[in-house]
């Protein structure tokens, strides 16, 4: 259960003069309203709104609609205000409320608005060479940046959209960012997109998405990665709000910290309508009449369907019950999906222009994420169908039920999910083919409906009879004539009181029964799995259930569970869970499946019941203490899967009739009823049950209902009646009337009645005419049914009865008294039996005798008088003193009986509940009998017999379910107490009292006055209710108990304020209270008081009129301002209280407008609540010749509370008394803070030693304030300054600067007030202030002191005005670049100061740094305007905006704000922290004492200890060693200095105020920082001014010599198939594209490694308080004036491939920020692209780790290598690596130390020599071996070296093969030649000695 408390609201312009207002809720689609309340500034309702949950738990994107509405005019124009409220927090956790305070509520008619859009810059824009720009469609607006070049673009732009709409149209506003190449072709030139609409900006915390990177995909293909990121800044202004401060992030680029990504995946939702069935016929003026020429007819009717805001409607087709369309609708979707809902509406009429049912699809339901499911099982995307989906709308004869309440017709449709984006349809035509292919799946059978009521209570009274329909569809509606007629109504009944407060039907033993025939199609596979899960469901989660003999526990139980019983409980509710998904798996394994969804619900089921059936066989691992948060778990997750979206059949609808309307209802779902073959685990839970139900009516209930309700196929109804606790009879009834004519009864006379009609008197048949329905037969004769109705005897609960007659007396004509002509009566004064004659009945006995009532407002002897208006008429009023005009006099007498012990039996209790009248009485002019004849069907059927019923002819019979005989029991309702009940209205307590409802029977609780928490401690005892059915069927199925708790006190009224209207608008308001009270019969009123006799009239009672008392109103009257129409001497009237002050006149207005006297006093009785002391009037009248005084301006001060205060003590200080009350006294707040603000500077002086320093400019200051990247050029901040986020008057610590005198506008006389939404235009200005305190009542105690004294002088006084302006930002573009032209212009009084020629050109954040001086006097001349125009070539100038600032109130301020206090005294004359006050801190803290009323503060001889106030104050305290800066001040000065800060004043500041212009009110036009000096002419002359020039961007060199490259990718290819490139470098200067420069070319190179020594020589001009490049160029050769660019100092190196005869190749790029520069690589080797910001270490072995980035400005000189990236598909890689090394040298250094370009002169720093390359060529003639080394030995030397070794090895092969022969040959002819030979022996025959 959902439950809203609306408490109040709040209503700036209430009139007064309309209906009423509501707040009307809605949830799920569920209106709910509270109770109408007058029109009022604060209404309070403190009603509470529920909303049923059932099984659908909350989602996170729930939320809930607040519409603040007028009663009774449609919308837009009777809201008046709405708001969405997310309850995401609830979601988290459901057991803390979400308390909600001052939401805001949007106007619905629209307001201004803008929406403005900042692109920054861009960041790895995929893409090479790439010159992007950025185009922003904000709405139908389409705006462009500058082109810019580089994949890290830097724009800094700001666009701005206005709009006039209201916020649910705003939020559907698209903003479309997208990248764009400006070089490449249309088709080719999108780089990335992003999308957003505006809603998701507006609901971003602030309204605004400050310094966001936006990831670019591309349009086409979202799902194919980044394609580069943008940063921006987006934010949505409102009328009246402040926009949130947008601050950069400090530190690097971290892109994914700060990331907005768009959804992740895309998809196309298709929604076929195919047809309807079932629409209602609506009146004949508002569609085409039927056939037969009835006055209803069917209406034209078409389809809308609304997702994630787009809507889309089918095409209107003409009259028809059943219209066809046959559409699809194509629906982009984000997966995951953004919107929950799918909203469809049928329209009615040919212009579609009203709603007549509409239908909801939740995609929870009908898709899954996998989040319910466990171990990875995956979602499915959303489908449904084709299934009928019911709708649901109003009716026009239920005016007070709900909305959408009554079935108006299904639809069929099917919804299929695809991936992909759509192909830009939006709807289309569905094939013949498919909707046939839908026909064959949809087959019908009929199913029955019967409804048993048992009791029906809480019914509305009479005279009007009652009855109850019960419809299916249209089946069983009575006012559909498009279905056969069925016996869904009851008979009428007359509702009867139950003697204490509600009233019942009184039906006894004869139960009414409705039966209804139908035809649906069969989903029984759907409401069987569908049950299956909420059986499942309500084991886990609800209470004990009954099952037989022994009772369920479940997990409430568990939860509660302690000790041993944990496991016990545990144990049991694993097996009964194992059990009922072993019962249920089965089911959902044999469920078909016809359409997608089901096979992904049957699939997702299986899964969870499997998982949960193991998980439940086995006790838990953790122990059973953790089974409780596992079986909670489980119990979420079979909720989420416990839906069918495609029941296709609506709900059962109960309708309580009021003869012909409808006033209440309620609705039963179809699943919930449906009975299954498949056991009684797959029946609805309420089928065949009793059950209780309340039917609502207005937003109350307005029926109780006990009924048992059973839906099934006719085919399985056999078994119902022996099901039913009574006995089925079918009647045919009808109702015999007669007249009584001449003293006779008979039909005759009737006078147009008919002689036969059914029970509520309309034409009938008569009996003789009625036949059996074909098929029944009549089972006995006519009868006449006696008519037996409940009459309840008030005496049948009670067991004592306190009797009472009143004794009547009346006036003779002597003056005495004697009995009346109507001795006795009752209370009411109607005639009764005289005492002795009342009898006491049977069963009962009297206690005690006759008594005189002696209690009340009576005499001694009980008597009370009074005075008749009339002769023979009662008084009208009963007085307890006899007065000589009193004609009457009664008095009451009493006794007392009781019921005797057991005299009351069974037949006893039925003759009291059950009374015949049947007995005819005197004068009865008509009477009628009823008859009924039983029928029965004429063969036993295999069916429910009333389910043979439908389509019989009228009459229809009556079926009945008869009980013989009833039970009897007891109730007894113990009522302790109540807590924390809810009070009724603006009422702190309550008198509650308890109202118990059981049955037909109520009692109510004694009333305890006064108490939110009432103990009653009381029980009611219900003896012998009447139950009728099996005892053991109550004890299962007891009725409800209903208790109401009402607050039944009669407190006085309160006052309230009601406006009062005229015929001008609203004329004021009147505080009244007004009561009206009920007069009784006899004329005696209510026990209330007459209201007091004062001065000849009736005052209003003390309990009603304020308490008063005495108070002083004091006036501080100090001036008038503004005046207009030639006003000569005004003064000023004061009314308070019926009390008047005027004041003396202003002689001379225009010399000086402040009053002669300025302190009033004014003593008066004002009441003591606040709510109703009465405003201030302020009216000033001008003095003129004659008398005349005319009222030239008036003023109305409310809400006084403000200004309420306690008296002066005594002994405490009283100075000016310009403190505003309510407040602590000035010097108070000073001796509190004084003492922490000492220790504060102590310790910060202790911490942080004082240093020398050489002062440079204002703008040090200025930008150490700012904090981050300030280049302040300053060792510390102890010379600070304050800048101010808002207006310094908006600062909360200064009061508004208003503490001394408020301002309050005067308006027009005999205007009015103003109207709500508009500014009333004053005529002037009051300057004054009030203080109320209370005064003592005793006149001997003497009074406070006064208040307002020792007050400065009223003089004019002239003063000398310095306005500095310093910069603007956030300016709105005021030309068509986008930019504006601001100047400033100061006005003051006649005195205008600033020149057009003095602008700031093409600029929206311009840096002014201009003084402006000005003498005015003061008050005469108090309004600063401080103006921003934007300067054209013609005049006029536009104006950009502007900011009124109050001098008087700062120079009359008590926080001194004149001139800010700087935090050190200096004594030097010149300077950028000279003194600059005109008096030094000495005399400055004395002005302050004397001001304040405090002694003047006392200084030592030295000057280094101050007695001030109770405390001193010594030199060190502040300061613990003297100031080493120089010029210090006088120890006196220096420590007055340190005292005046301590006490808070206004120090050395700069605010940041808001421009507006008058053209759109409200809407904020930039920012302004500024501040003011005043410096009064009377205090001698100011200090010299401060210089705030801007400081000029300083002018440095770069140079950047290109040395080497290396593994530069190739570019071309030679002869011989080799790559090779002829590369060269061009570098530039981000912004300074025509600075290019380009190194020579390195030909044929062929791996990559080139040598340039190349230098390149780049001048800029450097902002380093910023760190941005200062460019000031034309954008046109027409452009008048120069744009100043200010981009990050980035060096841009490319590396290209030259071509002869085509463009050059791009072969890499290197963009190097100099403020952020990487940290090079000294090896060449060590060069690769790592990711920015990783932090890499020098070597392995040292923990140190170098910078990634460093500064080149801090740093001056760097070489090393960095990586060159090349873009390829996706992703970026290394395309070579450049050694560079760079250095930076200002202006000054680069005169001195000068360098050439490349290798020009002067070749110096450093001497660049000439390149060392191999100087070779082709040509076979000049270098042929050149040519083989590079042609072949590089490329090929591993073949060529095999080559060679395989040669040589086939050379020495072959010379082996050669020489073998010989040798073989020769060893075979002499072989041992070579043995000889080895030994030097000789052949023989050789010469030698023997």
């Amino acid at each position: 259960m959902l439950r809203l408390l609306v408490a109040s609201a709040h209503i700036p312009g209430a009139t007064g003069s309309g209906p009423g207002v509501h707040v009307s809720a809605r949830f799920r689609g569920v209106p709910r309203s509270t109770r109408v309340v007058p029109e009022e500034r604060n209404p309070t309702w403190n009603e509470t709104l529920a909303w049923p949950l059932g099984l659908r738990p909350l989602h996170p994107t729930a939320s809930l609609t607040l519409r603040l509405r007028h009663w009774g005019q449609p919308a837009p124009r009777g809201d008046l205000g709405a708001t969405t409220v997310s309850l995401d927090r609830l979601v988290a956790d459901p057991g803390l409320p979400l308390a909600l305070s001052h939401v805001p509520l949007l106007d619905p008619r629209g307001q201004p608005t803008g929406v403005r859009v900042r692109v920054i810059e861009g960041h790895q824009l995929q893409g090479n060479d790439i010159k992007p720009v950025v185009t922003v469609l904000i709405g139908q607006h389409r705006f462009r940046t500058r082109i810019r070049v580089g994949n890290n673009p830097y724009y800094n732009e700001v666009f701005c959209q206005n709009f006039h709409r209201t916020p649910a149209r705003l939020a559907a506003e698209p903003i479309r960012i997208q990248v764009l190449d400006s070089r490449a072709t249309r088709a080719k030139a999108v780089i990335g997109v992003f999308q957003l609409d505006v809603g998701t900006v507006y609901r971003a915390p602030g309204r605004s998405l400050s310094w966001k990177w936006l990831s670019l995909q591309h349009p086409h293909c979202p799902d194919a990665g980044s394609r580069g990121y943008l940063r921006v800044s987006m934010a949505v202004l409102r009328a009246g709000e402040p926009p949130a401060e947008q601050e950069e992030p400090a530190g690097d680029v971290d892109v994914e910290a700060n990331l907005l990504r768009p959804p992740p995946c895309a998809a196309t939702l298709q929604l076929r309508v195919y047809r309807a069935e079932d629409l209602p016929q609506e009146p004949a003026q508002q569609c085409l009449p039927t056939v037969g020429g009835g006055k209803r007819g069917f209406a034209a009717a078409a389809v809308r369907v609304s997702f994630a805001g787009r809507t889309l409607c089918t095409r209107v087709m003409p009259p028809d019950a059943n219209p066809a369309w046959n559409e699809v609708f194509f629906f982009p979707l984000r997966l995951p999906p953004i919107c929950e809902e799918i909203q469809l509406a049928i329209l009615s009429g040919f212009r579609s222009s009203r709603v007549l049912a509409t239908a909801t699809l939740h995609l929870s339901q009908i898709s899954s994420a996998g989040a319910e499911l466990e171990e990875g099982t995956p979602g499915f995307l959303p489908c449904f169908g084709p299934s009928f989906l019911p709708f649901y709308g109003p009716r026009p004869d239920s005016a007070r039920t709900p909305s959408n309440v009554a079935y108006r017709g299904r639809v069929l449709l099917e919804l299929s999910t695809h991936m992909g984006s759509p192909d830009g349809r939006q709807r289309d035509t569905i094939a013949p083919e498919d909707v046939a292919r839908v026909q064959r799946h949809l087959p019908r059978h009929r199913f029955g409906l019967c409804g048993v009521f048992y009791s029906a209570t809480m019914v509305p009274a009479g005279p009007e009879l009652l009855r109850f329909e019960l419809s299916l569809g249209n089946y069983g509606d009575a006012g559909d004539v498009t279905c056969k007629p069925a016996a869904s109504v009851t008979p009428h009944g007359c509702p009867l009181f139950d003697g204490n407060r509600y009233h019942y039907l009184p039906w006894y033993g004869d139960k009414p029964v409705a039966a209804v025939t139908s035809s649906w199609e069969d989903a029984s596979h759907r409401w069987d799995a569908l049950n299956l899960l909420r059986a499942l469901c309500r084991r886990l989660s609800k209470a004990p259930v009954w099952d037989g003999s022994w009772q369920e526990k479940n997990v409430a139980e568990l939860r509660d569970a302690r000790g041993d019983a944990v496991g016990d409980i545990g144990r049991r509710l694993l097996r009964q869970l194992a059990q009922d998904c072993r019962r249920a798996l089965p089911r959902l394994e044999a469920q078909p499946t016809p359409t997608p969804l089901d096979a992904h619900l049957r699939a997702s089921r299986l899964h969870l019941l499997r998982h949960v059936a193991t998980a439940a066989a086995v006790p838990p691992r953790g122990g059973w203490d953790t089974l409780l948060p596992v079986a909670q778990g489980w119990l979420g997750r079979v909720a989420a899967l416990a839906v069918e979206p495609q029941a296709g059949v609506p709900d059962v609808v109960l309708w309580l009739l009021r003869g012909e309307r409808r006033v209440a209802c309620a609705r039963v779902p179809a699943p919930d009823l449906m009975f299954s073959r498949g056991g009684p685990g797959a029946c609805g839970r309420l089928c065949g049950r009793l059950q209780t139900l309340f039917l609502l009516g207005s937003g109350d209930i307005r029926a109780q209902l006990r009924l048992r309700l059973w839906l099934g196929r006719v085919a399985d109804s056999g078994d119902l009646p022996r099901h039913l606790e009574g006995t089925l009879r079918v009647y045919a009834e009808t109702y015999e009337n007669q007249t009584k004519l001449l003293g006779k009864w008979g039909p005759r006379g009737l006078l147009g009645c008919p002689g036969f009609s059914d029970s509520s008197g309309k034409a009938g048949v008569p009996r003789h005419r009625i036949r059996p329905p074909k098929g029944w037969r009549w089972d006995g004769a006519w009868t006449v049914e006696p008519q037996r109705r409940l009459l309840l005897d008030a005496e049948t609960n009670v067991g004592e009865v306190l009797e009472e007659v009143y004794e009547n007396e009346s006036r003779r004509l002597g003056g005495e008294w004697g009995p009346a002509a109507v001795a006795t009566t009752d209370a009411s004064g109607a005639a009764v039996p005289p005492k002795e004659e009342v009898a006491c009945p049977q069963g009962w006995h009297v206690t005690d005798g006759w008594r005189v009532d002696a209690t009340g407002a009576v005499d001694e002897a009980g008597w009370e008088y009074g005075a008749s208006a009339a002769p023979g008429s009662p008084p009208l009023s009963w007085h307890a003193a006899e007065k000589t005009y009193h004609t009457h006099r009664r008095r009451r007498w009493l006794r007392t009986r009781r019921r005797d012990p057991g005299a009351q039996g069974r037949e006893q209790d039925v003759a009291a509940f059950l009374r015949l009248d049947g007995a005819p009485r005197v004068g009865d002019v008509c009477r009628r009998r009823c008859w009924h004849r039983s029928m029965v069907p004429a063969q036993p059927p295999p069916v429910a017999p009333l389910f043979l019923l439908e389509g019989i002819p009228q009459p229809m019979p009556l079926i009945l379910c008869t009980f013989q005989r009833p039970n009897f029991f007891q109730l007894r309702c113990y009522i302790f107490q109540a807590l924390e009940l809810a009070p009724r209205g603006t009422k702190a307590t309550a008198d509650p009292v308890a109202h118990v409802s059981f049955v037909h029977v109520s009692q109510s609780t004694r009333v305890l006055p006064g108490t939110l928490d009432p103990l009653w401690d009381q029980t009611l005892l219900f003896h012998r209710v009447l139950l009728y059915g099996d005892p053991r069927g109550v004890r299962d199925e007891p009725p409800v108990v209903a208790v109401e708790i009402f607050d039944q006190d009669r407190r006085p009224p309160k006052l309230r304020r009601y406006p009062l209207g005229g015929p001008g608008g609203p004329a004021g308001e009147l505080l009244a209270a007004f009561e009206l009270l009920h007069v009784a019969e006899d004329g005696a009123p209510a026990q209330v008081s007459t209201p007091p006799w004062r001065e000849g009239v009736f005052s209003v009672p003390l309990g009603i009129r304020p308490l008063l008392r005495l108070v002083a109103l004091e006036v501080l009257a100090w001036g008038l301002r503004g005046l207009r129409g030639g006003v000569r001497a005004p003064s000023l009237e004061v009314q308070c209280g019926g009390r008047t002050l005027r004041t003396p006149p202003i002689t001379d207005l225009p010399a000086n407008p402040n009053f002669p006297i300025n302190a009033f006093l004014l003593t008066l009785h004002l009441p003591a609540e606040e709510e109703y002391v009465p405003p201030i009037r302020l009216r000033v009248l001008d003095t003129r010749g004659f008398g005349y005084r005319p009222v030239v301006g008036q003023a109305c001060v409310r809400d006084l509370g403000q200004y309420c205060c306690q008296p002066h003590g005594e002994g405490q200080p009283h100075g000016s008394g310009t403190t505003p009350p309510g407040s602590a006294a000035p010097w108070g707040r000073i001796a509190q803070m004084l003492p922490r603000i000492t220790a504060e500077k102590e310790t910060a002086d202790k911490a942080a030693e004082e240093e020398d320093e050489d002062e440079v400019d204002w703008w040090s200051k200025y930008y150490a304030a700012m904090g981050d990247k300030a280049q302040s050029q300053r060792r510390n901040d102890r010379d600070g300054l304050k800048i101010y986020s808002c207006e310094l008057e908006a600062a909360p610590e200064f009061e508004g600067l208003q503490d001394f005198c408020q301002t309050f506008p005067l308006h027009q006389p005999g205007g009015g007030p103003p109207v709500a939404g508009e500014d009333p235009l004053p005529v002037g200005e009051f300057k004054g202030l009030f203080c109320i305190y209370p005064l003592p009542e005793d006149p001997g105690v003497p009074p406070p002191p006064r208040r307002f004294q020792q007050l400065p002088p009223s003089q004019p006084q002239k003063c000398l005005v310095r306005v500095y302006v310093v910069r603007a930002f956030d300016l709105p573009p005021r030309d068509r670049n986008g930019l504006c032209d601001p100047y400033v212009r100061v006005s003051l009084g006649t005195k205008t100061l600033g020149q057009r020629d003095q602008y700031v050109p093409n600029t929206l954040e311009p840096v002014f740094g201009r003084l402006f001086e000005v003498t005015g006097t003061i008050p005469l001349e108090k309004d600063l305007r401080v103006s921003l125009l934007d300067y054209d070539l013609l005049p006029p100038d536009q104006e950009i905006g502007t900011t009124t600032i109050d001098l008087e109130n700062r120079l009359l301020s008590r926080f001194r704000a004149h001139c800010g206090l700087p935090t050190r005294y200096r004594t030097w004359v010149t300077g950028p922290g000279c003194w600059r006050d005109q008096l030094p801190p000495s005399r400055a803290l004395e002005h302050f004492a004397r001001d304040q009323g405090l002694p003047a503060p006392e200084f030592s001889a030295e000057g280094t200890a101050v007695t001030f106030g109770d405390n001193t104050f010594l030199l060190s305290h502040f300061e613990s060693s003297p100031p080493t800066y120089r010029h210090p001040g006088p120890p006196r000065e220096r420590l007055a200095l340190h005292v005046l800060h301590a006490c808070h004043l206004v120090p050395e500041h700069l605010e940041t105020r808001t421009l507006y212009n008058s053209t759109q009110p409200g809407l904020e036009q930039g920012k302004v920082q500024m501040w003011v000096d005043i410096f009064p002419a009377s205090l001698g002359p100011p200090g010299p001014p401060v210089n705030i020039t801007p400081r000029q961007p300083q002018r440095y060199e770069l140079r950047c010599v290109v040395w080497n490259t290396r593994d530069v990718d190739p570019g071309d290819t030679n002869l011989l198939g080799q790559q090779m490139s002829d590369i060269y470098v061009t570098g530039w200067l981000d912004g300074l594209e025509e600075q290019r420069q380009r190194t020579d070319v390195h030909y044929r190179l062929l791996q990559g490694d080139g040598a340039f020594n190349w230098r390149f020589v780049f001048s800029f001009e450097y902002l380093a308080a910023e760190q941005l490049c200062v460019l000031p160029r034309k954008e046109h050769f027409w452009s008048l004036d120069e744009t100043v660019l200010k981009v990050p100092p980035k060096l841009i190196l490319q590396v290209w491939d030259n071509d002869k005869f085509s463009a050059d190749d791009f072969l890499g790029v290197l963009e190097l920020e100099l403020t952020k520069l990487p940290q090079p690589a000294q090896r060449p080797q060590a060069c690769t692209p790592t990711p920015q910001g990783t932090p890499r270490k020098p070597w392995p072995w040292r923990g140190a780790q170098v910078p990634s980035r460093l500064s080149l400005f801090r740093q001056r000189w760097v070489r090393g290598w960095w990586p060159c990236t090349v873009q390829e598909g996706d992703k970026r890689r290394l395309s070579g690596k450049l050694e560079l090394s760079l250095e930076l040298l200002t202006a000054k250094e680069a005169e001195e130390r000068p360098a050439g370009k490349g290798r020009g002169d002067p070749n110096t720093y450093p001497t660049l020599p000439a390149p060392v390359r191999p100087e070779w060529s082709f040509l076979w003639l000049q270098a042929p071996l050149r040519v083989l080394r590079h042609g072949l030995w590089r490329h090929h030397r591993c073949r060529l070296s095999l080559g060679l070794a395989l040669l040589l090895l086939l050379a020495l092969l072959f010379t082996f093969v050669y020489a073998a022969p010989g040798y073989l040959a020769m060893k075979l002819v002499n072989p041992l030649e070579g043995l000889r030979r080895a030994r030097g022996e000789h052949p023989a025959g050789s010469g030698g000695q023997p």
